[in-house]
């Protein structure tokens, strides 16, 4: 099990060992913590770069940890081009969350909101063909080759626990974030992360964290969600 400790020699930086598992679009480097032995968990945040929050918060969480998981990978920023770009999708305009190669991959544009209030006022495209971009291979391969039994990953604001069934997993991080489990967002999501994992029998859990500022989300969840992972491993 990964040993946790918050203290000030702990806070400036991520130790863990990191791998490269693919490029971007703009060439930037798509890196993972592997985990030790055989992997039980994929975490991944910021598969939509207007969601720097969840990178942030699970920052925050592993640079508690000297080493690397025994059973834990995770992957810090799945759209690094959009993070800093400051965009949803990629450098291609792609929303990656639309570009995985599902039954029901969908070529028309993708709607999105400015901000949780607004109409759908942002269109963006789900990429020339099912799995087009970079970013979403790599993100496959990689699950290809840890072959995890389950991977959370993280978006925002919605504030939410987003699964089909209410597994053991998400009752244990339902009970860490005191946020409501849905079954479903509530809106159509082709060729979306979640449909690829359904459709290849990985469970996925879409963590949705509640709108706060990254400091505040730190604050309220930081300890208790390092201490979640902590005990996955």
């Amino acid at each position: 099990m990964a040993c946790m400790e918050f203290t000030p020699e702990h806070r400036g930086t991520v130790r863990l060992e990191a791998r490269e598992y693919g490029r971007s679009v703009l060439g930037a480097p798509l890196l993972y913590y592997p985990c030790r032995s055989a992997c039980r968990l994929l975490v991944f945040a910021a598969i939509h770069g207007e969601e720097p929050e969840t990178t942030f918060l699970l920052s925050r969480c592993l640079r508690a940890f000297d080493t690397n998981f025994e059973h834990v990978a995770f992957v810090l920023c799945a759209n690094p081009d959009g993070a800093t770009l400051g965009t949803r999708g990629n450098a291609n305009g792609v929303d990656l969350n639309r570009n995985f190669a599902t039954s029901n991959w969908n070529p028309a544009h993708v709607q999105s909101r400015s901000i949780l209030e607004s109409a759908r006022d942002t269109l963006l495209s789900p990429g020339k063909a099912p799995g087009s971009e970079p970013e979403t291979q790599a993100l496959v391969a990689l699950i290809e080759s840890l072959k995890p039994e389950s991977v959370i990953a993280m978006h925002s604001p919605i504030g939410c626990i987003d699964a089909p069934a209410r597994t053991p997993l998400v009752e244990r991080l339902q009970g860490t974030l005191n946020l409501p489990w849905k079954p479903d967002i509530g809106y159509p999501t082709p060729g979306s992360f979640g449909t690829w994992c359904s459709e290849h029998r990985v469970e996925c859990i879409t963590l949705e964290l509640p709108r706060l500022a990254p400091e505040l989300l730190f604050e309220r969840y930081g300890e208790s969600f390092a201490r979640f992972l902590a005990a996955q491993d």
